[in-house]
């Protein structure tokens, strides 16, 4: 009987596969590697690697500290490889965030707030980033944060780059 190992990567050790795509073009497929997408972007670059719609799931290789974001609607990280700080912000004005915004927007310096906490998030860790609130992540190490989100002005994207050919 054939035998079957589950294998998680990260960017340290990641294997790229690949879809077998039968009577069809594979550039109709989109089929990335989160971890191989992290390890070519520039820290906190918000890289799509899945998309439905509006939503979207950006890989995000978190290393240092990002800049203050807010988002226009709850998003969701998950923390996929190292260990990431999360520190929240309950801003004080939210309309900092124009309504209808899409995804998040960057904040010039510390925003005005009551500090809400900070989590502290390992690999397999998912935090809620509400509405109304300012995020900042910090990462001593590299890591990978998945961010469940709508595709905004700060979503890259790299069909392209990141497609099966």
């Amino acid at each position: 009987m054939r035998q079957y190992f589950t294998r998680f990567g990260s960017l340290e050790r990641y294997e790229k596969g690949g879809v077998e795509v039968i009577n069809d073009d594979p550039k109709n497929y989109v089929f990335s590697n989160i971890f191989e997408v992290a390890s070519k972007s520039k820290p906190y670059e918000k890289v799509a690697v899945g998309k439905n719609l509006e939503y979207v799931i950006e890989a995000i290789r978190a290393e240092g500290t990002s800049e203050w974001r807010a988002p226009g609607h709850d998003e969701f990280a998950l923390v996929m490889d190292g260990e990431v700080e999360i520190r929240l912000m309950k801003l004080d004005n939210p309309s900092v965030v124009p309504p209808g915004t899409q995804g998040s927007i960057a904040l010039k310096g510390t925003p005005a707030g009551r500090k809400m906490g900070v989590v502290r998030t390992r690999r397999g860790h998912m935090t809620l980033l509400p509405v109304g609130a300012a995020y900042q992540f910090h990462a001593n190490r590299p890591g990978v944060v998945l961010l469940q989100t709508i595709a905004g002005n700060g979503t890259i994207e790299r069909w392209g780059d990141i497609c099966q050919k």
